[in-house]
C-alpha cells in the first residue's frame, strides 16, 4: 500500500455484479477458460461469493481463482469453495508481524497465516503465496519462505519488484531472479527446476523431499511477454492488455451505452491488436504514468490451454494464443475500415446517417470566395483528368550528397493549385453520442476541430520543415458524423495561386482536425482510432492532376 494511500473509487464507477458477469460470459464464450478475481482486495466486495457462484455456472470455464491479502480468507473460504472457487493466491511479503504492518499499513499477519492454513485444511493444493522481494526490506527472508514448503503444500512465488505509481520504485531495490536463485542454491544445492507450463509466468523449482515448491516471476529481468495470455479488467471496467502499459479501454462505458456483443468484441479485438510485442523495460516503465498495483489487477482473465496452431482463416478477437474457437467472429476488426470508407462522392453533406440521428454537418470556409473553381467533392468527381501522377525516380528534398534540401520553386509558373485530403476518427459509441449531442464538457468538438484544421493548413510550413510557405486563398474543412461506425469523417480542401502545390496543407489540415477531435474526447475514451489520412485529389501542378480512384 502506498504510504499516502489510494483514492477510493466512487461506487457508481465500479462494475456492478451483472456487468462483471456480462463481460465474463463474453470472454468465456470466446474461449477464455480461467478467471481470477484479484485486487486491490476482492474479498471486501459483499457480492464476491455470489460472483464466484455465477461464474461457476459458465460452461467452458475451468478455473476460478482469487488473489487476496488473506485477511478475510479464513472466514469466507468455506462459502467460496462451496460456490466453486478452485484456486487461491495469497499476497504475503514478510513473515515478520511488525514488518507486515509496515508494508500493508495495518495489522493482520496472524489472520493471513490462519487463511493459509484454512486453505490447506480445505484441500487446496498448491496454495500459492506471492512475495514481492525488495532489497533492504525482505530479501533476508527468502530462506524462511522456502522453508515453509518443506511441510506445507505451498507454491511460494518470489516476484521481482516492479515499478508502479506510489511504490517509489528504484532499480537498487530490485532483487533479480538470478540473485534470488543463487541464494537458494547456496542453501539447497539439490534445488531442481521443474518443466515450464504453457503460457506460465513463473519459473518453478522444487527441493527433493519438500511438499511444496518455489517459483520466480521474472517480469523485469527476463520478461515473458511472448507467451503472456492475460487480459485484465479493472474494478471500474477498464481493459488492460498489459500490466505495465498505461493504455486502458473502458468496457464499462461501452456496456452502459448499450454496445452490442459484436461492438464489444470489436473494441476488445482492437485493444489486443495494439498490444506491443513486449513491455518497455524496467527503466522506461518506471518513468511511465500507470496505476498503483493495488488499483490494477482487479479482474484477470486468462486461459491455460496449450497454444493451438495458427489459424489464418479466422480472426482471434482477443489475440490470445490457443483460445478455443467455439464461435467465429472473424474479420470484425480487419473489415472495420472497409465498412466505414472515407467518402469521395457524393459530398460529405449528402451522407446519410442512421435513422433518427441528429445530423450535425460542419463546413467552414477561411474566405468568402464562392468561385466554382474551388473544388467541391462533386466537382472533383466530374474532373476530366484523373489517375496516378507521374513519379520521380529520386527524392526531391535531398541534394546530391543526400542532405535535406528545400526545393527551389522560383522558376515554376504560378498556377491555381487545389488539393483535398481526408481523415477518419473512430470515436466509439460513448464519445460519439456526446459529440453528436454536443454534450462534451470541453465544448463543441466539431467546431473546435474545424477551426484547428483551418489554422493548421495556414501553419503547415512551420510544422513540416521543408514545406514552402503558401499564401492560401481558401481553406475548407468539413466534418460529418457517421452513425453506423461511430466515426467522424473529415475532409479538408486548400486552394492557392502559386508555384507549388497545397497537398501538404490539405493533409496537415485533416490530420490536425483529427488530432483535435481526439483531444476533445480523450477524457471520455482513450479507445479512439485515427486513420485513413490520405490525399483525395490535387490539381494545377506541372505533372498533371491526381484523383484517388
Amino acid at each position: 500500500m502506498p504510504e499516502e494511500g489510494v483514492p477510493l473509487t466512487p461506487k457508481a464507477d465500479l462494475l456492478t455484479t451483472e456487468e462483471i458477469l456480462t463481460l465474463a460470459r463474453l470472454f468465456v464464450k470466446e474461449g477464455v477458460d480461467k478467471i481470477r478475481l484479484t485486487g486491490g482486495e476482492p474479498l471486501i466486495r459483499p457480492d464476491v461469493v455470489d460472483i464466484v457462484a455465477q461464474l461457476h455456472q459458465l460452461e467452458g470455464l475451468r478455473t476460478i481463482g482469487v488473489t487476496t491479502n488473506g485477511i478475510n480468507l479464513a472466514r469466507l473460504l468455506p462459502q467460496l469453495q462451496k460456490a466453486g472457487l478452485n484456486a487461491i493466491n495469497i499476497s504475503l511479503d514478510t513473515l515478520v508481524p511488525a514488518k507486515f504492518e509496515f508494508i500493508v499499513r495495518r495489522k493482520g499477519f496472524h489472520k493471513v497465516m490462519e487463511g493459509i492454513h484454512k486453505a490447506i485444511e480445505l484441500g487446496y493444493s498448491p496454495v500459492k503465496v506471492n512475495c514481492v522481494v525488495m532489497r533492504g526490506l525482505n530479501e533476508d527472508e527468502l530462506l524462511d519462505f522456502v522453508a515453509l514448503t518443506k511441510g506445507l503444500p505451498l507454491d511460494v512465488r518470489f516476484i521481482e519488484y516492479m515499478p508502479f505509481d506510489g511504490n517509489k520504485w528504484n532499480f537498487k531495490k530490485m532483487v533479480s531472479y538470478k540473485e534470488m536463485l543463487d541464494t537458494l542454491q547456496q542453501q539447497w544445492p539439490e534445488l531442481e527446476k521443474l518443466p515450464e507450463e504453457e503460457s506460465s509466468t513463473a519459473k518453478a523449482f522444487k527441493i527433493p523431499g519438500f511438499r511444496g515448491q518455489v517459483s520466480f516471476i521474472t517480469s523485469m529481468s527476463e520478461h515473458f511477454c511472448g507467451t503472456c495470455n492475460r487480459l485484465r479488467i479493472t474494478a471500474d471496467g477498464n481493459l488492460k492488455v498489459c500490466l505495465f502499459g498505461n493504455s486502458e479501454v473502458s468496457l464499462r462505458d461501452h456496456l452502459r451505452a448499450g454496445a452490442s456483443e459484436e461492438e464489444l468484441l470489436r473494441i476488445i479485438g482492437a485493444a489486443v491488436g495494439r498490444k506491443k510485442r513486449q513491455h518497455a523495460g524496467m527503466f522506461s516503465i518506471s518513468q511511465t504514468k500507470n496505476r498503483p498495483m493495488i488499483l490494477i489487477e482487479l479482474f484477470l482473465m486468462l486461459q491455460d490451454s496449450p497454444p493451438a496452431l495458427p489459424n489464418t482463416s479466422s480472426w482471434d478477437p482477443f489475440g490470445i494464443q490457443g483460445l478455443r474457437h467455439r464461435h467465429s467472429v472473424s474479420n470484425q476488426v480487419s473489415t472495420l475500415w472497409k465498412r466505414c470508407p472515407v467518402p469521395q462522392t457524393p459530398p460529405l453533406a449528402q451522407r446519410q446517417l442512421g435513422p433518427g440521428s441528429p445530423q450535425r454537418h460542419y463546413s467552414s470556409h477561411a474566405d468568402s470566395d464562392t468561385n466554382p473553381k474551388c473544388l467541391s467533392p462533386m466537382s472533383r468527381a466530374s474532373a476530366s483528368h484523373s489517375g496516378t501522377l507521374p513519379t520521380s525516380d529520386q527524392l526531391t528534398h535531398v541534394d546530391t550528397e543526400g542532405r535535406a534540401s528545400m526545393v527551389d520553386v522560383g522558376s515554376k509558373p504560378d498556377t491555381e493549385r487545389v488539393a483535398v485530403a481526408s481523415a477518419m476518427v473512430l470515436l466509439g459509441p460513448v464519445a460519439f453520442k456526446l459529440v453528436q449531442e454536443n454534450q462534451l464538457k470541453k465544448g463543441d468538438a466539431l467546431v473546435v476541430a474545424q477551426l484547428a484544421g483551418i489554422q493548421a493548413a495556414k501553419l503547415t510550413s512551420q510544422l513540416i520543415p521543408l514545406c514552402h510557405h503558401v499564401a492560401l486563398s481558401h481553406v475548407q474543412v468539413q466534418l460529418e458524423l457517421d452513425n453506423t461506425c461511430h466515426a467522424v469523417m473529415i475532409q479538408a480542401s486548400c486552394r492557392a495561386q502559386g508555384p507549388t502545390g497545397v497537398e501538404m496543407e490539405a493533409l496537415t489540415s485533416a490530420a490536425v482536425a483529427a488530432l483535435t477531435l481526439y483531444d476533445m474526447c480523450k477524457a471520455v475514451s482513450r479507445d479512439i482510432v485515427l486513420g485513413e489520412i490520405k490525399l483525395i485529389s490535387k490539381t494545377g501542378g506541372q505533372r498533371g492532376d491526381y484523383h484517388r480512384t
